[in-house]
């Protein structure tokens, strides 16, 4: 088998196993499981069996629905990575991480159905006027398993030519679908030569996996950290007022460190834990 088809097969198994363990990955659905097998073991002789794990999921529900702990698995993903610090010049480039926009939605609606993630787009309006040099890279396929529409980037360019900027400057990847995949082809296209910045635009939750990618891909890059979703220490001790939030938080997160670990075991990252 030729080299580069067993490097695609490859690619191909990875984004399908990232994707089911992504599922699993995520507490809420692993505290329906547990629920659910309880409810099954009830009427049978491990009855008492199943109402422990019946209670359990309920108590998790709550747990990770009311308290703070979304919060706390999520504030140290957003703290690893500080606030750019322009005093070092402008940059080259900047490259933005998909994972903003819905291809399906936009393909059925009549808008770019930009998602909670909009900031990583909405920042480029600013960036673009501020440093009209820097060349724009977004890079994003469509990440679903089974894709309709079309892609990320294709929407992405749409709407940046609307913040005034010509195309010329922008530069779209459309066929990733994995923040593996994000690093090797935007290194790809951006080609950066010795000494160039770029900025990696993405959310702060996302930045230490996205940046050990980076690394790992030989695309040295400054991280530009946006999308927060927690206002910092503070919040480590901030109840939900809704199970819903709560449980979201929870997914998001604990699917980032899962990702983390994933990625260092699989050499898809330059290290466990990413630090500047």
């Amino acid at each position: 088998m030729p080299r580069g088809a067993s490097a695609s097969n490859a690619s191909e198994m990875f984004f399908v196993a990232s994707k089911l363990l992504g599922f699993c990955a995520l507490p809420s659905n692993d505290m329906l499981a547990i629920g659910l097998v309880g409810l099954a073991l009830m009427p049978t002789r491990f009855a008492r069996t199943g109402r422990i794990l019946a209670s359990a999921s309920i108590l998790l529900f709550l747990a990770f629905g009311l308290l703070p702990l979304g919060n706390m698995l999520m504030e140290p993903l957003e703290e690893r990575f500080p606030p750019w610090d322009a005093s070092g010049g402008a940059p080259d480039g900047i490259v933005v991480l998909g994972g903003t926009v819905d291809p399906e939605l936009a393909l059925a609606r009549p808008a770019s159905e930009l998602d909670e993630a909009a900031e990583r787009i909405t920042v480029i309006a600013e960036l673009a006027r501020k440093y009209p040099s820097a060349r724009i890279l977004y890079s994003g396929g469509n990440g679903r398993l089974l894709p309709r529409g079309g892609s990320e980037a294709h929407i992405a360019g749409a709407l940046f030519e609307t913040f005034g900027v010509p195309p010329k400057r922008l530069i779209l990847e459309e066929e990733s679908r994995t923040t593996a995949e994000n690093a090797a082809f935007s290194a790809r296209l951006a080609m950066p030569k010795p000494g160039e910045r770029w900025l990696l635009v993405t959310s702060a939750y996302h930045m230490p996996r996205s940046v050990g990618a980076f690394r790992k891909a030989g695309f040295a890059v400054d991280a530009y950290p946006v999308d927060y979703r927690t206002a910092g220490a503070a919040d480590l001790w901030t109840p939900f007022d809704s199970v819903a939030s709560g449980l979201r938080r929870a997914d998001t997160a604990a699917r980032e460190w899962v990702g983390l670990l994933v990625y260092w075991l699989t050499g898809r990252s330059s290290e466990l834990f990413p630090a500047p």
